[in-house]
């Protein structure tokens, strides 16, 4: 134990809170069926893309209840931190570390918009959506990524705030 641990204690990180969230946000987003069923290109896009579309979907969902905005904002700074140690693991230095990440969340702010919107208006919209910012191996279909996401979305909406914090979610 340090000194400064010692004098000061162990501080708790806020983001602990949303931790397994993240965990289960990353694990569904890995599933085998987004890449072989669904046709997400298994790249290093693609599992992007698929992270950042189950991501928006829970933070959608978040957003509809008081108890969980503040959580919602721990797991965007888990999803920075993530993003920032997968881009320094990738070699990019530090000076840029910051910019890149900062294309990313505004990749991600750009996809719940776009998330949001088709979410509400229909599966065609949604796959139109998925279309535009889902990296699909050739000649897949977005309508079917688009139905996958939204029978997740459905599910989702049926779970309490406390199981979604808790990552007890897409099972």
């Amino acid at each position: 134990m340090s000194l400064l641990t010692r004098l000061f204690g162990a501080r708790k990180d806020d983001r602990d809170v949303a931790r397994p969230l993240w965990y289960r946000v990353v694990e569904i987003a890995r599933e085998k069926e987004w890449y072989r069923d669904c046709g997400v290109a298994d790249t290093v896009a693609g599992r992007f893309d698929a992270v950042t579309l189950v991501l928006s979907i829970v933070l959608l969902r978040m957003e509809r209840e008081p108890e969980l905005i503040e959580p919602s904002v721990r797991l965007t700074e888990l999803f920075v931190e993530d993003m920032d140690g997968q881009l320094r693991e990738s070699g990019v230095g530090d000076v840029i570390v910051g910019k890149h990440v900062g294309k990313l969340m505004g990749t991600l702010g750009g996809r719940l918009g776009a998330y949001r919107d088709a979410l509400d208006a229909g599966e065609q919209a949604l796959a139109e959506a998925v279309g535009r910012n889902v990296t699909l191996v050739e000649g897949a279909d977005p309508l079917v990524v688009a139905r996958r996401a939204r029978a997740f979305a459905a599910g989702l909406a049926l779970v309490p705030a406390f199981r979604v914090l808790d990552g007890e979610i897409g099972r």
